[in-house]
């Protein structure tokens, strides 16, 4: 599928091809211009539809519990958070019957690089996540549920807050929603900017006002999260495509993308493009036609290298990446992972090690310094690699660089040290002569060819 196919899948009769917030598909962000955002202009668009729909019992027509996580199921949504956990599947693992209090959380802390996507839905379509969370804690007999926002988009946590005041007042939230037995009172929390607590369990501890460091797991969230009770964490984007499956049923949905991989996905496009921006496509679509979305490689230049998840996805050379398609599947197929949907772009002007040298600074100084692997790590392969940068390598420090990774992947208590890990891993794998041609010449090898 080509651009102008796309284009013309999402786009209205006579409507000519607008990249205003680079939104082309109608689930989550078609159709905002960020005045639009307010509870009026949501119903209009259909919004509350679906939270109506599962609720209404007296003509026999709602939906019950069982009936919701089904369709969430049927619809193949998977977590928009990164893992790709399939949502309905996750839904299940709630007891519902577990007599005390049970808590939804809902992780808006995005802080991965090169993500941005959960801040416009929460901008632009605030409602979206409000009711995707209202129907979610619906179908798992939750009542209590909170918002955790980043704490450097803090207009945007205003934006949300105004929207939950609006919900509340058209009776959208609270006691008894729109007549029924079914109680549900949401808040909105916001965190201080640490990239570690869009790790679940240590969003948790922040939420509970500790220090924002991971728990060990098991036991899971889902059994032992906020306050020690059961608690289900999904990604914004997830709970914002739940009320259009509602509406329109898990087989559309699932049409929608790809078995296995269904419905659409947000990826924010940055780096080397002209039209850096988010764009919503069906999942499968082919990279060649998300670049073409993104306006090219930026100025002419020649597509190097993508990181297609978020900056903790393993970097993939431009002749893996035009092959490849915009779903989980396929980019774990060719070596990386689909991830946040940070679609990172770097054109033949770029140094890997430089580019890798600022990767790991941020990690580096990310690490909530709780486990050693990764508390020192961090530190050891910024150290290394900044100095081969810096024309001071050593021919032994490829081969000490892989060694410290893997010796940090799978030895600490969350995935941030996976997450330091696997860019040098993919650095090394597909552009090992540039790091090599630092060491011997002192200088980069992007100068000698460009």
């Amino acid at each position: 599928m080509n651009v102008e196919q796309l284009l013309a899948q999402f786009q209205a009769p006579g409507q000519e091809s607008s990249f205003h917030n680079r939104h082309i598909n109608p689930q989550i962000m078609a159709g905002l211009d960020g005045s639009n955002w307010g509870l009026k202009a949501y119903e209009a668009r259909g919004g509350y539809q679906a939270l109506r729909k599962i609720l209404a019992k007296d003509g026999g027509e709602g939906l019950n519990q069982d009936q919701v996580i089904a369709t969430v199921k049927e619809s193949g949504l998977r977590g928009r958070g990164g893992a790709g956990f399939p949502t309905g599947l996750k839904w299940s693992f709630m007891p519902r019957q577990f007599p005390g209090q049970k808590y939804l959380v809902c992780n808006s802390d995005e802080g991965e690089p090169g993500t941005c996507k959960d801040r416009d839905i929460m901008q632009f379509n605030p409602h979206s996540v409000i009711e995707g969370m209202a129907i979610a804690a619906y179908a798992m007999g939750i009542n209590v549920g909170y918002n955790y926002i980043h704490g450097e988009i803090f207009q945007t946590y205003e934006r949300f807050e105004a929207a939950l005041e609006e919900a509340r007042d058209a009776g959208f939230l609270g006691d008894h929603i729109l007549g029924s037995s079914f109680s549900f009172q949401l808040h909105a929390s916001h965190g201080f900017g640490a990239y570690i607590c869009g790790e679940e369990t240590a969003l948790l501890e922040s939420l509970e006002g500790k220090k924002g460091q991971p728990r060990f797991k098991p036991p899971f969230p889902a059994s032992f999260g906020l306050y020690g009770k059961p608690t289900t964490i999904n990604n914004t984007e997830t709970f914002a495509a739940v009320p259009w499956i509602i509406r329109n049923g898990g087989a559309e949905y699932l049409a929608c993308g790809k078995p296995n991989n269904g419905g659409t996905k947000i990826f924010s496009v940055s780096g080397d493009v002209e039209r850096p921006g988010n764009y919503e496509v069906p999942m499968g679509t082919p990279f060649p036609a998300l670049l073409e979305l993104a306006g090219g490689v930026r100025a002419g230049r020649q597509l190097k290298a993508v990181i297609p998840g978020g900056s903790s996805a393993p970097v993939l050379p431009a002749s893996i990446m035009m092959d490849a398609t915009m779903d989980y599947d396929s980019i774990a197929k060719s070596g990386s992972m689909l991830g946040s949907g940070a679609v990172i772009v770097m054109d033949d002007s770029r140094c890997m090690v430089k580019s890798l040298q600022r990767l790991s600074y941020f990690y580096s100084h990310e690490s909530c310094g709780q486990c050693t692997p990764c508390r020192e790590g961090t530190g050891w392969l910024w150290r290394m690699v900044d100095r081969i940068e810096n024309g001071h390598g050593r021919a032994s420090d490829m081969d000490l660089l892989d060694s410290v990774a893997g010796n940090i992947m799978g030895r600490t208590i969350c995935a941030l040290g996976d997450a330091a890990a696997m860019p040098v891993k993919g650095m090394l794998k597909h552009f090992r002569h540039e790091f090599e041609y630092h060491v011997e010449h002192k200088t980069c090898m992007v100068g000698a060819y460009v």
